[in-house]
């Protein structure tokens, strides 16, 4: 697998004076968003195909935001519909991909639909890395398929990407380039918070550079607080750091969320953002920085920088404010607290903490360590023993 600044130039001479392909795979509540906020572009240059495998359902739901689009005058873009995928077949994943031939491939597949599972997680176990086996095991098919056809797509994976995408790297599969949401939902809460606190008008003008795990984002999210957790965070306006009160910032960042679909927003926003930062890069030779957990099959979240400026694209964890060490020290120490304590050859291991919660609140035995090979035995227990027994309550 080559490396995804070389994809990066491999995608601008590819696609100079050509449309960019991109492919959504899951067309869900984020597929859809998705789907909506790139036809929102009106980009004559863009491609769309959507990947799923109910086809009267996504020809419907496709219909629907190409309409809405032409109502605000925006789509420009030609969207395909490719059904009948079923994402535990790799051989018809293969030819999904060879078929299409995308530039750049977001997995928004989820292995159990129409649940989030922090709906179950959080108030029973305050801890998001249970899930883990279920991210995984649709996004893993996905990038063995986009192997075996040699595929030099730029790979986004949305779901739990923080353990996900480090969990392929260490068992020496191919693994996404980038991971969305999770600490992408916190920096503009950040953002916003700052402002307020500084009266900042322009609050899009505020930079933060951040680097924590998913479990932060969900505890300042909902509760305002960091665990008592020191945040390796710099926040600043017109080029100059603003020393602000970190506290009270993250106690303004609790802010009213919907729990349903419309959550999702924020996710479809996050692979958007990536999106857009890529063709800025690649098209408008600019360079760009994102927050985005488990990029480079890193563990946790990290701000990372695309630099187009140059004729050779270049791609990096930023390490302008803070040493890749400290970051690496942190998002394990917050991951830690999500029931993951590590990710090493291939196997995924649980906290001891986080097996005393499960078995207290479900009455669920899970196993400590996850082999990659066990990921699909795993991710069926916990459908069975914890997700479908925890409905029937």
């Amino acid at each position: 697998m080559i490396s995804t600044g070389e994809k990066l130039n491999l995608l601008r001479k590819r696609i100079e004076g050509k449309k960019v392909k991109i492919m959504i795979m899951g067309l869900g509540s984020v597929g859809c968003y998705l789907l909506d906020y790139l036809l929102s572009c009106g980009d004559e240059h863009m491609e769309i195909t959507v990947v799923g495998r109910n086809e009267s359902k996504m020809l419907s739901d496709v219909n629907i935001v190409k309409v809405a689009g032409l109502i605000r005058g925006q789509n420009k873009t030609e969207v395909k519909i490719v059904p009948d995928v079923d994402f535990n077949d790799i051989a018809g994943l293969e030819k999904c991909i060879e078929d299409n031939q995308p530039d750049i491939i977001v997995n928004s597949s989820r292995a159990y639909s129409g649940l989030k599972y922090g709906s179950i997680s959080w108030n029973n176990i305050r801890a998001y890395g249970i899930w883990t086996p279920l991210s995984i095991k649709y996004i893993k098919n996905i990038m063995q398929a986009y192997e075996n056809v040699q595929s030099n797509a730029i790979v986004i994976n949305t779901s739990y990407s923080d353990a996900v995408i480090p969990w392929l790297k260490s068992a020496g599969k191919a693994y996404p380039d980038f991971g969305s949401g999770n600490l992408n939902h916190l920096i503009p809460r950040i953002k916003l918070a700052v402002a307020k606190q500084q009266n900042i008008s322009d609050y899009w003008n505020i930079d933060v550079t951040y680097a924590t795990a998913h479990f932060h984002d969900v505890v300042i999210s909902k509760e305002g607080q960091t665990e008592g957790v020191e945040q390796l965070i710099c926040i600043e306006y017109n080029g100059k750091e603003i020393k602000a009160d970190l506290d009270k910032i993250f106690a303004e960042c609790k802010i009213a969320m919907p729990v349903d679909a419309k959550r999702n927003m924020m996710n479809a926003s996050s692979n958007f953002d990536i999106i857009k930062g890529i063709l800025q890069a690649v098209r408008e030779h600019k360079k760009v920085k994102l927050h985005c957990p488990g990029v480079f099959g890193e563990i946790g979240g990290y701000p990372v920088v695309i630099d187009g400026t140059g004729n050779v694209i270049e791609t990096y964890i930023d390490e302008s404010k803070f040493s890749l060490n400290d970051m690496r020290r942190k998002n394990r120490q917050s991951i830690f607290l999500d029931g993951i304590e590590k990710v090493e050859n291939g196997t995924l291991t649980y906290t001891d903490e986080l097996l005393e919660k499960v078995n207290k609140a479900f009455g669920a035995k899970l196993v400590k360590n996850v082999p990659f090979d066990e990921i699909s035995q795993t991710a069926d227990f916990i459908i069975r023993e914890i997700i479908e027994k925890y409905k029937e309550r």
